[in-house]
């Protein structure tokens, strides 16, 4: 096992297989950790865990199934003697639609995979870290669960959820150990985003394309930005952090477009003041007013 800032430690990953997951289970084993890959989507679990060898093993996980995410975490203590990362990222699009037209069933089944699911994962991590008084949960939020408009109804609030279940969950663990935070990804390239913007889970080329001409920077972010997020949150160097919300978003969620006062009629320095009076400027001297 290669020495890196992970090294010795144990991580399960929901939603593991694929997108955010994948490159945070591919980051984490280039830092020595070994991974326990949690997914529904069983033929890209097992390829991930035969391409990465013996530092990962791979079980089907339905989060939505309390005794799947347990069934998780005893995997990794049995296989490799301990718990030391749970990052509840497994995650769905889910319910879309008006609210007065939304289906139910379709709502439920949204926050049983985004809430339901991040806090049972929660719930069995601390299970196996408390008795050992150390342990880093982390969890997928959304600018969604953030600022309104951001995603649909169901999803926003789910995610607005794992935020709050952090924030509590981590007051209770921090005294044994335990930190809890979050992590909100911006627009970032990934099948579900390729399905939202150029119809079509398998064109990531033709996503980072469409997705590049809304971009806040020179590009949109791509999984291994969370999963350098991640490795942060769950190595030492984060020893001081918790119930931290960190957004890797370019600024979606604090800098949200380019300032007016910066540009335009404000391009060169200018001081306004009282009474729409303005200050007076020299360029060899500074300004006055």
């Amino acid at each position: 096992m290669s020495e890196g800032r992970l090294a010795g430690k144990v991580a399960v990953i929901t939603g593991g297989a694929s997108g955010i997951g994948a490159a945070t289970v591919r980051r984490f084993v280039a830092e020595g950790a070994s991974v326990v890959i949690s997914d529904v989507q069983v033929s890209e679990g097992a390829a991930l865990c035969a391409e990465l060898g013996s530092a990962c093993r791979f079980v089907r996980t339905d989060v939505t199934r309390e005794e799947d995410v347990a069934n998780a975490v005893d995997l990794a203590v049995e296989e490799f003697g301990q718990l030391d990362v749970m990052f509840n990222n497994a995650g769905i699009l889910g319910a879309m639609g008006p609210i007065a037209k939304s289906l139910m069933d379709d709502v439920d089944l949204t926050f049983a995979v985004i809430l339901r699911g991040t806090f049972v994962g929660m719930k069995h991590a601390a299970r196996v870290m408390v008795p050992r008084g150390q342990g880093v949960i982390l969890s997928t939020s959304s600018p969604a669960g953030v600022v309104g408009g951001f995603g649909a109804h169901a999803y926003s609030a789910a995610k607005a959820g794992v935020i709050g279940l952090t924030q509590s969950v981590a007051a209770e663990l921090r005294p044994k150990g335990v930190r809890v935070n979050c992590i909100v990804p911006g627009a970032i390239v990934t099948a579900m985003t390729a399905d939202l913007t150029v119809g079509n889970p398998q064109d990531l080329a033709g996503a980072t394309d469409a997705m590049k001409a809304d971009s806040l920077m020179d590009r949109p972010g791509v999984p291994e930005d969370i999963a350098a997020g991640a490795l942060y949150l769950a190595s030492d160097d984060a020893a001081f952090v918790t119930g931290h919300t960190l957004a890797i978003d370019a600024g979606m969620t604090s800098a949200i477009g380019p300032s007016p006062f910066a540009r335009g009629r404000y391009e060169e320095p200018i001081g306004i003041l009282e009474g729409g009076r303005r200050t007076e400027h020299d360029a060899t001297k500074g300004s006055k007013s």
